[in-house]
């Protein structure tokens, strides 16, 4: 969602990157264009003020200008009051109730069922045992909705047909949530179109009556300004604890993002970053500070890895590769492992490639989906046999696959030579993992002293 923010503060630092060092001149310069590039994002006025103010006392102190590179000095200031401005540290959930009581709030519209539910599968991916319980009792749909996400997660919800006394509902559900081993209770609060004196008279009686441990705020991360409005009435009446940023992956000017915690002094503890059930994040400020700067997020893509892999699967597939009995199969598993880490899109903007725009971003991820797509419709086109053995695929099964995918045959030829070419490199590999483990084959040891003083040609 920062894309259009990210694509003006890269290009501010690239035009800063042409001097010899920061100079007043240049510094007021960059400071109107970044001033203009946040206000274009939608982004607070009184925020943007503190923000180009805090850069340029920054820029301005003792020996900020000296010895450095003045584009990487600006990244670095940029960076640091970036992930100011977002709150600083990862602030996680508090669970320490018994059961952890977390309320949700927020307008209808804002993805307050949907983020409930998407924190119910986060908090059983954790080990804990969620109790959904459906406290909007002014939209039947409201409960219908949690119903039916709670049937897709493997959740329970908590319900009580026909009474509309959601004290009741709420104590009647923390009394069944000690009963039957649940540990965190969610209660899914009514929303309205707008603020009003019943809405938030009912959650005051809520918060006083069950006092707890998280009261999270949902706001969708494309209504700009008026997210920063409702932060601040909602947290001057209930005193949140933190906010939920929900449609973060979308195509919006990201404004509410940089905007909230500063208006409210109070941390994003969880982002939506997509439709998905389990597109439900922990927010870091310091990953989202360097994927605005364009510097990519590795840590979250590493941990998105660890949670989607499988040792005993890798395990299997080594021993193919090693026998080139790597198959289409195979192939199709890796690639139904990739959609899981997210869209191309999503990885990419995760990836630190310097100067990649959004647009050019958008074209590789569409371009590589496409591929995908038609190497999985190349491969579904195949008899199982054919499958697990490429072996077997001759011109006349070739012809068949081609009509069944919708290809010309040279695109099959093509598929298949580069599908035995990665199969040939992937045994290669593990021939030479095997060789320096076994000490058959010796890495050369860098000079005494090399990197201490030496200067890389680069």
């Amino acid at each position: 969602m920062f894309d259009s923010l990210s694509d003006k503060l890269q290009e501010i630092i690239r035009k800063t990157s042409g001097t010899d060092k920061l100079t007043e001149d240049n510094m007021q310069d960059a400071l109107r264009e970044i001033r203009r590039a946040l206000l274009e994002a939608d982004v607070n006025l009184r925020v943007v003020k503190a923000f180009v103010a805090s850069i340029r006392e920054r820029a301005e102190g003792e020996n900020v200008v000296q010895g450095v590179n003045p584009a990487q000095q600006l990244i670095k200031i940029v960076n640091d009051e970036l992930v100011k401005l977002l709150g600083e540290k990862n602030e996680p959930l508090n669970l320490s109730g018994h059961p952890s009581i977390i309320m949700m709030l927020g307008l209808q519209g804002s993805g307050k069922t949907t983020s409930s539910a998407k924190l119910a599968v986060k908090l059983k991916k954790e080990g804990k045992n969620p109790l959904l319980v459906a406290c909007d009792v002014y939209r039947p749909a409201a409960i219908a909705q949690l119903k039916t996400l709670g049937e897709q997660i493997g959740t329970h919800v908590f319900t009580i047909e026909g009474c509309n006394d959601v004290q009741k509902i709420a104590s009647d559900a923390l009394e069944y949530a000690k009963n039957n081993g649940f540990n965190v209770v969610i209660l899914d609060t009514a929303g309205r179109l707008q603020i009003d004196t019943q809405m938030m008279a009912e959650l005051l009686l809520l918060d006083r009556v069950f006092h707890p441990q998280e009261k999270l705020l949902v706001i969708d991360a494309m209504t700009g300004q008026e997210a920063v409005n409702v932060a601040e009435n909602f947290n001057e009446q209930l005193e949140i604890t933190g906010l939920v940023l929900t449609k973060l992956d979308g195509d919006s000017r990201g404004g509410a993002a940089l905007s909230v915690v500063y208006c409210t002094q109070k941390p994003i503890k969880l982002t939506g970053v997509g439709e998905k059930i389990d597109a439900l994040q922990d927010f870091h400020p310091d990953r989202m500070a360097t994927r605005i700067l364009g510097m990519g997020d590795i840590v979250s893509l590493v941990e998105k890895a660890q949670e989607n892999f499988d040792a005993k699967k890798a395990e299997e597939l080594e021993k193919k590769m090693r026998k080139a009995e790597f198959s289409f199969n195979d192939f199709l598993n890796m690639q139904k492992t990739m959609k899981n880490f997210g869209s191309l899109d999503q990885l990419l903007g995760m990836l630190p490639i310097p100067g990649l725009k959004k647009d050019d971003r958008q074209l590789i991820a569409n371009e590589g989906e496409k591929q995908m797509k038609r190497i999985e419709a190349f491969i579904q086109s195949m008899t199982p046999e054919e499958r697990d053995n490429p072996s077997l695929i001759n011109t006349s099964r070739k012809k068949r696959i081609a009509k069944g995918c919708g290809m010309q045959l040279q695109d099959i030829n093509q598929f298949i030579t580069q599908f035995e070419q990665m199969r040939k490199m992937m045994q290669g590999f593990t021939k030479i993992s095997d060789g320096v483990k076994s000490g058959k084959i010796k890495i050369p040891k860098l000079p005494k002293g090399f990197g201490k003083h030496s200067k890389l040609p680069f």
